[in-house]
């Protein structure tokens, strides 16, 4: 596996940050599609392997976190990396990064996060849609005790996870395009992703296809409930781990914050 170094690493996020801005609002909204289903695939899996395996939480339920955070979203990111789709969740790292350090303007930022998350919900509730209709999953009760969950937090719990959740999802983001080749990639994107499900943390777009999919299986969960308690706060909490705690905090470290 073959890394650069750190301070090639942030120029080369930077770089990055500065061609997503660049595309137009259509080709990023239809990017963000691709990764809203990209992210619920993983979160299909995640669902339909640690997340029916009651038994082994019932017993350890160590054990099933981790099989639950190997399974599932990771694998839904690198889809994204590897094929340039459009993920809100790091575009907040990414294209932030690149406006702190003058590379693109703050109403490409906008454009880069509006028309992201627009897709990334489009192609979230499409391929929610697809599940339920498909009855794939053995049965309805992973989902729905899912979302219920999720929707269950205060606005201060859901803000916090959001927050943490998206530190460790723009870490992978970070350090996947600072790896050369598809191994490292792999790699920089299953600690930090696994880790962040394993440690019940919350992402707005796996949430985009997870609550939806809990409320089409039967959960007791409004899609005002949805949106109010959980993807709003989760989605600022997003906001600020990505561009706070990883975007800011590397340009201090190697960029114009830090000089």
């Amino acid at each position: 596996m073959q890394l650069m170094l750190p301070a090639e690493g942030f120029e080369g996020a930077v770089s990055a940050g500065a061609k997503k801005a660049a595309n137009s609002a259509s080709k990023i909204f239809a990017l963000g599609i691709m990764s809203g289903a990209h992210i619920g695939f993983g979160a299909f899996l995640m669902l339909s392997v640690g997340g029916c395996s009651p038994a082994l939480a019932a017993a350890n339920p160590g054990l099933q976190k981790i099989v639950l955070g190997a399974f599932g979203l990771p694998f839904g990111l690198m889809m994204t990396l590897v094929t340039g789709a459009e993920l809100f969740t790091g575009n907040t790292a990414l294209v932030t990064a690149a406006l702190i350090e003058g590379k693109v303007k703050a109403s490409e930022l906008v454009k880069s996060w509006a028309a992201s998350y627009a897709g990334n919900f489009v192609g979230s509730l499409a391929l929610a849609s697809l599940v339920f209709a498909g009855g794939t999953l053995a049965t309805a009760a992973s989902p729905v005790a899912t979302a219920t969950l999720k929707t269950s937090l205060s606005f201060k719990q859901a803000f916090v996870r959001g927050i943490l959740c998206n530190w460790l999802v723009c870490m992978g983001v970070y350090m996947a395009s600072m790896a050369k080749d598809l191994p490292g990639k792999m790699v920089a994107i299953w600690f930090p992703i696994s880790a962040f499900v394993a440690l019940s943390l919350e992402h707005s777009v796996a949430n985009m296809f997870i609550i939806p999919l809990g409320i089409m299986s039967g959960a007791a969960v409004t899609w005002k409930a949805f949106l109010l308690k959980n993807l709003i706060p989760v989605t600022l909490g997003n906001i600020v781990g990505g561009a706070g705690a990883v975007a800011a905090a590397y340009s201090y470290a190697y960029g114009k914050l830090g000089k």
